[in-house]
C-alpha cells in the first residue's frame, strides 16, 4: 500500500479510536453507582466489610472491651493492688476463724461422723431395730483409721441420734398437745432435759472409764453418738 494511502487510513481511524473510550465511560459517571473497585474491596475485606469484623468503638456497633470504664479501672495498678490486699485480709480472715472455731468444737472430726447416706441409714436402722441378726460388730480400719459410716455399719455416727433427738421433741410436743398441755416453753423444757440427761451419762461413763483406768479409743464424741442411738426407740 502507498504512504499516502497509509497516512491517510491512520488519520481517519484516529477520531473512531477516541471516541470509544468515550461512550465506555458513560455507565460509571451515572450518579447512585458505586466505583467497581471499591465495591470489590468492600465485598471481599475481612476488615471492613466482611462477617466477624470488628467494629470501630465510635462506629454503629458495640465499643471494644478495652474501651469500657470497667476494663480501665481493673487496669489501674492502684486498683489491682487495692484488690489484692483485701483478698490477702479475707484469707487472714477465714484462717484465725477456722483456727478458733477447731479449738472449741472439732468441725473436722465432726464431718467424718455426718459422712453417711441413704443406704448406710436403712442398714443402721435395721441394726438397731433387730440388734440379735448381727453378727459381726467389728470396726473396720484403714491404715490405723477408721472408714467412714457410709463404708462400716458398725461404725459411729451423730446424724441418727441427731435426727432421732429432733424428732423424739417433736413427738413428746404432740404427746403434750394431745393432752391439751402443750406450750412451747414446756416444749423447750422437754429439750433442755434431754440434752442435761445425755450430758450426765457421758460424764458418768468417762468418770467409770477413769476410775477402772480402762483404755480405750473410744472418745467422747464416740460415746455422744453410741448413747444417742437410744432416742431411735
Amino acid at each position: 500500500m502507498h504512504p499516502a494511502g497509509l497516512a491517510a487510513a491512520a488519520a481517519a481511524g484516529t477520531p473512531r479510536l477516541r471516541k470509544w473510550p468515550s461512550k465506555r465511560r458513560i455507565p460509571v459517571s451515572q450518579p447512585g453507582m458505586a466505583d467497581p473497585h471499591q465495591l470489590f474491596d468492600d465485598t471481599s475485606s475481612a476488615q471492613s466489610r466482611g462477617y466477624g469484623a470488628q467494629r470501630a468503638p465510635g462506629g454503629l456497633g458495640y465499643p471494644a472491651a478495652s474501651a469500657t470504664p470497667q476494663a480501665a479501672f481493673l487496669a489501674d495498678p492502684v486498683s489491682n493492688m487495692a484488690m489484692a490486699y483485701g483478698s490477702s485480709l479475707a484469707a487472714q480472715g477465714k484462717e484465725l476463724v477456722d483456727k478458733n472455731i477447731d479449738r472449741f468444737i472439732p468441725v473436722t472430726k465432726l464431718k467424718y461422723y455426718f459422712a453417711v447416706d441413704t443406704m448406710y441409714v436403712g442398714r443402721k436402722l435395721g441394726l438397731l431395730f433387730f440388734p440379735y441378726l448381727h453378727q459381726d460388730w467389728e470396726v473396720q480400719y484403714q491404715q490405723d483409721t477408721p472408714v467412714a459410716p457410709r463404708f462400716d455399719v458398725n461404725a459411729p455416727d451423730l446424724y441418727i441420734p441427731a435426727m432421732a433427738f429432733i424428732t423424739y421433741v417433736l413427738v413428746a410436743g404432740l404427746a403434750l398437745g394431745t393432752q391439751d398441755r402443750f406450750s412451747p416453753d414446756l416444749l423447750g423444757l422437754q429439750a433442755s432435759s434431754a440434752l442435761a440427761w445425755l450430758t450426765l451419762e457421758v460424764v458418768a461413763i468417762l468418770l467409770s472409764l477413769y476410775l477402772v483406768t480402762v483404755n480405750t479409743d473410744l472418745t467422747t464424741i464416740d460415746l455422744v453418738a453410741f448413747l444417742g442411738y437410744k432416742y431411735v426407740g
